[in-house]
C-alpha cells in the first residue's frame, strides 16, 4: 500500500471542513459521551464541554504540524493476515518485541495510542491536573472515534483497491453531513468500569473491521441505480482543481442501504469514551472533579440536556453543538 495515497485522504478530510466524522461526528460522540458519566464527574465534563466538543478535531489538525501524528489513527488489519486482533500483541511493548517499531508505525498505531492517551488522562486526573485532564479527555474521544470507522482499519481505505475511490469521504462526511438531522441520537448508557482496556479497544476494533464487506457491497448495490454518473457524483473546486465526489442523492440512498450502522457506530463510539473516561477516572482514585470546576455548574442544565438526549431531542432543541458548529465555522 501507498502511504501518499492514505496522505491524499487525510488531507481531504482535513480540508472539508466542518464537514464529516474528522468534525461534525467527532464533535457529537465527545457531547454525547458526558452524558453517560457517573454524578462525580458529571459537574467537571459539562462545564467544560464546550472545550470537550470544539477541540475533538484536534488530532486530525495536528497532522499539519507533527509527522509523527498520521499513523495514530488507523490499523491496516489485513497486513497481518486474516485475524488482526490475534497475530498482533495488544501490548506496544509486545508488539514491537513481535514487530519492529518501523512496521508498527507504518501499518498504524491506533489501539496502542488509544491505552496511551487513557495512561495520560489517568495520570492527570491522578494529579488532579484541570487543563491536561480536558486536553487527554477531548484527543481520547477522536481516537475512539476513530476506532469505530471501518476505513480506518483497512488497507483500502478508500475503496481504492475495489473501484470504490472516494468511499472514505462518503462514508466520513457526506453521509453525517446530510443525514445527521435524521439520524437517532438517543442513548441510555451508563459509564461502565473496564477491567481491561486493553480488551475493550481491541474488541471496538475487530468489530469496526467486520463491518467493511457490507459497507463495500451496499457502495455497489446503490450504484446499480445510480448508473448515470451526473447523479452519482458531484464535482466541486477543491486544492485548486475541479474534484469528484459522491452526490448527496447517492450518500442518502448509501445510508438506507447500510441500514443504520453510520449511526449506531456515532452512538457506540459515545458510550465506548464514556466508559474510558470512567475507567481512567476511577484508576486515578476517584478523584474530586469537583473541586477542579472553574466556572459555575448548573446541575438542571445538565439534566435537562440529557433528557433531551435521551429522547433523541438535542437536535431539535438546538442543544447539539456539532450541529449548531456547521453554520458558524
Amino acid at each position: 500500500m501507498k502511504k501518499r495515497g492514505r496522505l491524499i485522504v487525510v488531507l481531504a478530510v482535513l480540508l472539508l471542513g466542518t464537514a464529516g466524522w474528522g468534525f461534525l461526528i467527532h464533535r457529537t460522540v465527545n457531547q454525547l459521551a458526558i452524558y453517560a458519566l457517573p454524578k462525580k464527574m458529571q459537574g467537571f465534563f459539562f462545564t467544560n464541554k464546550d472545550s470537550l466538543v470544539y477541540n475533538a478535531p484536534r488530532p486530525d489538525q495536528r497532522r499539519n504540524v507533527d509527522p509523527t501524528e498520521g499513523n495514530k489513527h488507523f490499523l491496516d488489519f489485513e497486513y497481518y493476515g486474516a485475524d488482526a486482533t490475534t497475530a498482533l500483541p495488544h501490548s506496544w511493548n509486545a508488539a514491537i518485541a513481535k514487530y519492529n517499531a518501523d512496521t508498527l508505525r507504518k501499518y498504524g498505531t491506533l489501539p496502542y495510542v488509544v491505552l496511551e492517551t487513557q495512561r495520560k488522562l489517568t495520570d492527570a486526573m491522578r494529579r488532579k491536573d484541570r487543563d491536561s485532564i480536558i486536553f487527554y479527555a477531548t484527543d481520547l474521544g477522536h481516537y475512539i472515534g476513530d476506532a469505530h470507522v471501518p476505513l480506518h482499519t483497512s488497507m483500502n481505505y478508500d475503496g481504492q483497491l475495489t473501484g470504490q475511490r472516494g468511499i472514505h469521504d462518503l462514508w466520513e462526511t457526506s453521509v453525517p453531513e446530510a443525514e445527521l438531522t435524521n439520524f437517532t441520537i438517543r442513548s441510555r448508557h451508563k459509564a461502565k468500569y473496564l477491567k481491561s482496556p486493553e480488551d475493550a479497544i481491541w474488541d471496538i476494533l475487530k468489530h469496526t473491521h467486520s463491518l467493511l464487506p457490507a459497507m463495500f457491497a451496499a457502495e455497489t448495490e446503490v450504484s446499480r441505480s445510480f448508473t448515470d454518473t451526473a447523479r452519482k457524483y458531484r464535482w466541486e473546486f477543491r486544492w485548486g482543481k475541479n474534484r469528484r465526489f459522491y452526490s448527496k442523492e447517492f450518500a442518502i440512498a448509501f445510508n438506507k442501504a447500510l441500514k443504520g450502522s453510520i449511526n449506531a457506530q456515532m452512538i457506540l463510539s459515545a458510550n465506548a469514551l464514556a466508559d474510558f473516561w470512567y475507567t481512567a477516572w476511577v484508576d486515578a482514585g476517584k478523584p474530586d472533579l469537583n473541586s477542579l470546576i472553574a466556572k459555575p455548574y448548573r446541575k438542571k442544565d445538565f439534566k435537562n440536556e440529557r433528557k433531551a438526549y435521551r429522547k433523541g431531542q438535542l437536535i431539535q432543541k438546538g442543544l447539539l453543538i456539532s450541529n449548531n458548529f456547521r453554520t458558524r465555522d
